[in-house]
């Protein structure tokens, strides 16, 4: 059955076709209806209260429906909130279609076939939106019980992703993981080049929105397994598992490294942006398994390079030669 307090918001400039889908859902039942006639007016009501479906024309004046989506997913960063996004659109290429994914867009309505795409895409919406916002809950409760688990120095307060230390034998775990099962250990060190000039600039609040922004983005682009730290103030480490050292390609930690430096994270002072330089070091089965300060050091040696060049620098790790006495 339909939430009918499902909580919807319309993003129309034409008043018309806004009038017509908000009187089609209320006919349906649903009664959390409002109606903003630009965008900008819409991230005013959702800055007042969260909308669990977003439904948002694709071409608007001003700003348009990819841009309000993408400000409306960093929104939902800041707040531990799901939006689903539905844009209404008369384009149907395959390029299109892929740059609105791009831009967190969930979904579609074609204009030439409204009348019998709108219910049943609101529908799915209703179900996805509200295992989404339950699951984001169930986080927030692990991420409370996490914060308690401080006694034990394994979790970053502030984040609720793992320290230093957790970091650290994450990646002995998997180092002697490799060694005898095989694959290859990853050992991804993502620092914030700017970190020092945001703490000049910002207070402790917004600097532990913006810390934990990151992870929560971070979150989103590791894999299930993969183990997520923040080992310093402005570092953070991923610590992965891979079933061969070939699959530790450039393009699987662009994608991350992108993800932080591309967007900006949205805090209660504003929007905010870092400049993330990242390093990564390998090792695979055809080497003794090094000591994890070892891997620590040559990831952090690898940082240099990563700053000037702003590209990601990836060394594999190779066993030191002893020299003859």
């Amino acid at each position: 059955m339909p939430n009918l307090d499902l909580s919807i918001l319309i993003v129309d400039d034409a008043k018309f076709s806004s009038s017509i889908i908000a009187k089609t859902l209320s006919k349906a039942g649903y009664r959390d209806l409002r109606v903003a006639n630009d965008a900008v007016t819409a991230l005013k009501m959702l800055e007042k209260r969260d909308a669990s479906v977003l439904i948002a024309d694709w071409l608007m004046p001003g700003m348009d429906g990819l841009e309000l989506s993408e400000r409306v997913r960093q929104m939902d960063e800041l707040s531990n909130h799901f939006t689903y996004i539905i844009i209404l659109t008369a384009k149907e290429s395959p390029d299109a279609l892929t740059e609105a994914f791009d831009k967190g867009v969930d979904d579609f309505i074609f204009k030439s076939d409204m009348s019998k795409q709108l219910l049943p895409r609101v529908y799915a919406a209703d179900r996805i939106a509200d295992r989404q916002n339950t699951i984001l809950s169930a986080n927030q409760l692990l991420l409370e019980n996490n914060r308690h688990l401080e006694t034990k120095n394994v979790v970053d307060i502030e984040t609720g992703a793992g320290n230093q230390r957790y970091a650290r034998e994450a990646l002995d775990k998997l180092l002697r993981h490799t060694e005898a099962r095989g694959g290859a250990t990853s050992y991804m060190l993502i620092d914030i080049k700017n970190w020092h000039a945001v703490k000049r600039q910002y207070n402790h609040i917004i600097c532990e929105e913006i810390a934990t922004g990151i992870v929560r983005r971070l979150r989103a682009l590791v894999r299930p397994l993969d183990v997520l730290c923040r080992i310093h103030e402005g570092q953070y480490a991923i610590v992965a598992h891979f079933s061969h050292v070939d699959h530790c390609t450039l393009s699987s930690y662009r994608r991350i490294h992108d993800g932080i430096n591309h967007k900006s994270f949205r805090t209660s002072s504003g929007y905010v942006s870092v400049s993330a330089a990242t390093s990564v070091c390998t090792i695979d089965d055809n080497t003794p398994a090094p000591a994890v300060p070892d891997v620590e050091q040559g990831a952090q040696s690898g940082l240099e390079h990563a700053r000037e060049t702003g590209t990601v620098s990836i060394s594999r790790w190779k066993q030191p030669k002893v020299s003859a006495s």
